[in-house]
């Protein structure tokens, strides 16, 4: 008998975050790199997610050997807390050099930047100890379709992936696909366009595709849906589980807030189709509500990891032979009820009579 997956969770430092946001400054003070290190263990995290200046402040300014050594003392600080570092991402979309798009930029040198930015950081992530990149495509996209050559444009990130493929023989690649924000429409929106750069590439077999929850929402897409499609090619490496409230700006909210019933279902595929057994971490990319308090800095994390685990235990105890019988008749009515009961937590006996209802049903 196939033992139950005991899952293990990761999140970034950036999701223990300030609260600033467009409109106005951080509302509460931040905390240390190493400050929020102590906490992932107690919190019940394993796992920490990594931009490149997250392990390495200022890492334009450094030369290789400098980003080398402040890496392996970061990847020291990660192995003295009992830490994995689940993957590393070149952040492109900061630099003043990046803002037309790193691999898609029209400029020639700025497409070169992005592309040593992307290698420096398979070099960081070698040091903190991972084989793993994360390519968010965050300005690889256009605001008006008429200033970029989309064919090209994808050539041009296929041509980006090839190199980090071809500069480091053991790196793998996932991409997390999102259809906007910041550019208006992004050139890889969903896991399927991932999936398609990945089998064009030159080793198919070390390129996978990371799905958050908010991206999936934003494309008009079911999350679940999504990932179970990147599970039938054997190619989810990772997700960054979180809400969304409806087609708006990436809002990071914390897991099940905003739809639990979407939530039960991500639930669902992961646990169905053995994500996790392989060590695949479920990653959190959940921010704190702006107006909550400093000393509540961390609860969206802990409530987040508390939702998904509850939510295992949802679908570990879901009646399957009541549910092969439901299918069989045909009978989605009673399962979308029988579903959502089980969400409740509660079953037919235990609902109150509404004037008179339940006699009526019965009768019926």
């Amino acid at each position: 008998m196939t033992q139950p997956t005991t899952y293990r969770f990761s999140f970034g430092p950036w999701n223990i975050s300030e609260g600033a946001d467009p409109f106005g400054p951080m509302v509460r003070t931040p905390y240390s790199f190493e400050e929020k290190l102590d906490w992932y263990r107690p919190l019940g995290f394993e796992g920490v997610q990594f931009h490149d200046d997250d392990a390495v402040e200022n890492i334009d300014d450094l030369s290789a050997g400098q980003v080398a050594t402040k890496a392996r003392q970061v990847g020291k600080m990660l192995a003295d807390r009992g830490l994995t570092p689940e993957f590393v991402a070149p952040r492109l979309w900061f630099d003043a050099r990046t803002v037309d798009g790193g691999y898609t930029s029209n400029s020639p040198s700025d497409r070169q930047y992005a592309l040593d930015r992307s290698l420096r950081t398979i070099d960081v992530a070698r040091e903190l100890g991972t084989p793993n990149i994360v390519l968010w495509l965050a300005r690889e996209g256009s605001y008006i379709r008429e200033s970029k050559n989309a064919r090209a444009a994808y050539d041009r990130i296929l041509d980006a992936v090839n190199a980090m493929l071809e500069y480091d023989k053991e790196c793998r690649i996932w991409i997390e696909p999102k259809p906007n924000e910041p550019t208006d429409h992004a050139y890889v929106p969903t896991i399927g366009h991932a999936l398609a750069l990945a089998y064009r590439s030159v080793d198919p077999s070390r390129v996978s595709g990371l799905i958050e929850t908010a991206h999936a929402i934003l494309a008009g897409l079911d999350p679940s849906d999504e990932m179970a499609f990147a599970l039938a090619h054997d190619k989810l490496a990772s997700v960054h589980l979180n809400d969304q409230n409806g087609l708006k700006y990436d809002q990071d909210k914390s897991f099940g807030s905003a739809n639990l019933r979407a939530a039960f279902n991500q639930v669902r595929v992961l646990e169905e189709n053995g994500y996790g057994r392989r060590g695949e971490f479920v990653g959190l990319d959940v921010k704190a509500i702006r107006t909550q308090k400093q000393d509540k800095s961390t609860a969206h994390l802990v409530n987040s990891r508390k939702t998904f685990l509850h939510l295992v235990e949802k679908v570990r105890t879901f009646d399957r032979e009541l549910e092969r019988q439901l299918i069989a008749d045909r009978d989605y009515e009673e399962l979308d009820a029988y579903t959502l009961r089980h969400l409740l937590g509660v079953n037919d006996e235990s609902l109150p009579a509404i004037e008179g209802q339940r006699e009526f049903s019965r009768s019926v």
